[in-house]
């Protein structure tokens, strides 16, 4: 059996929405004698100070983890071998477009929002080397599929579009798609949980991981927090965070609570929550989260979602 993972980016402190996630991704790792692996996904936005209070809330709230912590920062060679196996057997070419160039080609009728129209795919190298002189190339993957299946506890049998996807940014940073690949073959990871806004990238990652003939893991994609406007959680929507709770007179324990509750599950310990879960059982609607207290007529504590 593999492991599951929760990789954080530290940009900032995790609010409960994130912490939802990772106990989630620790319930299902858990409940299926995985391992469950902490990863920090640091190759940008990554904060001074962020890190080290991500990891402390995790523990708060009572979440353990297996072996040490990987840094995608540490692991840049492991992402330049890859690059280069990718290279030598022809799946990269240079891509000189801007966001905006893009933006206007998925634009076009028939087009796939959003993807990739394969506008520096098939270049001359004569008209590479004149690009070169004007702004530096991204590498993209030079894919043979126009979509890939994967399977999702939560939802399925899900088939997405797989185009000519970015593994190298233009400023020599490998791009997501790709670290996110590499570190979990690495690692042995075969059950990846996360929020559903991530679900539409599944396929072109599973393809990738192919690609370097690895099986791609088990998905289950969960609803996101969301606040009372029905916007995704952030910081910026009240107490979310266990630093602002705890101003409020909310601990780590109660928030855990909350959380637990959101999800069906008892409160009193992830054990008793882990005695009793079942990813059948999991609401299938985003968490509507509020720090209203004029939205809690029941008496129940700020920061109660609604």
């Amino acid at each position: 059996m593999g492991s599951g993972r929760f990789a954080p980016s530290p940009s900032g402190e995790l609010h409960l929405g994130n912490l939802r996630t990772a106990i989630l991704a620790w319930l299902f790792a858990r409940s299926t004698s995985r391992g469950f692996l902490m990863r920090v996904e640091d190759l940008d936005r990554a904060r001074a100070g962020a890190e080290e209070l991500q990891l402390a809330d995790l523990a708060a709230i009572g979440l353990t983890w297996d072996g040490e912590i990987v840094r995608q920062s540490e692991r840049s060679g492991l992402y330049a071998e890859a690059l280069g196996d990718l290279r030598a057997r022809g799946l990269l070419y240079e891509c000189f477009c801007t966001r905006r160039d893009i933006a206007e080609a998925s634009s076009a009728p028939h087009a796939a929002p959003g993807t990739y129209p394969g506008t520096c795919r098939d270049l001359t190298e004569a008209e590479r080397a004149a690009k070169r002189g004007l702004r530096p190339a991204a590498w993209r993957l030079r894919t043979e599929a126009e979509t890939f299946t994967v399977t999702d506890v939560l939802h399925g049998q899900y088939t997405g579009v797989v185009d000519d996807f970015v593994v190298l940014r233009n400023d020599g940073v490998p791009a997501y798609n790709l670290a996110v690949v590499i570190d979990d073959v690495a690692q042995g990871i075969d059950q990846v949980v996360r929020g559903d806004d991530l679900l539409s990238s599944a396929p072109r990652q599973a393809y990738l991981a192919r690609l370097f003939g690895a099986e791609p893991p088990v998905y289950a994609h969960v609803p996101l927090a969301l606040n009372a406007a029905g916007k995704r959680l952030a910081k910026r929507d009240g107490s979310v965070t266990l630093g602002q709770l705890a101003h409020v007179g909310i601990d780590a324990a109660a928030a855990r609570a909350m959380i637990l509750a959101s999800l069906g599950l008892p409160g009193d310990s992830l054990s008793a929550a882990l005695a009793a879960f079942d990813p059948a059982l999991l609401p299938t609607q985003p968490w509507v989260f509020t720090t209203d207290p004029g939205a809690h007529a029941s008496g129940k504590p700020i920061g109660w979602p609604s």
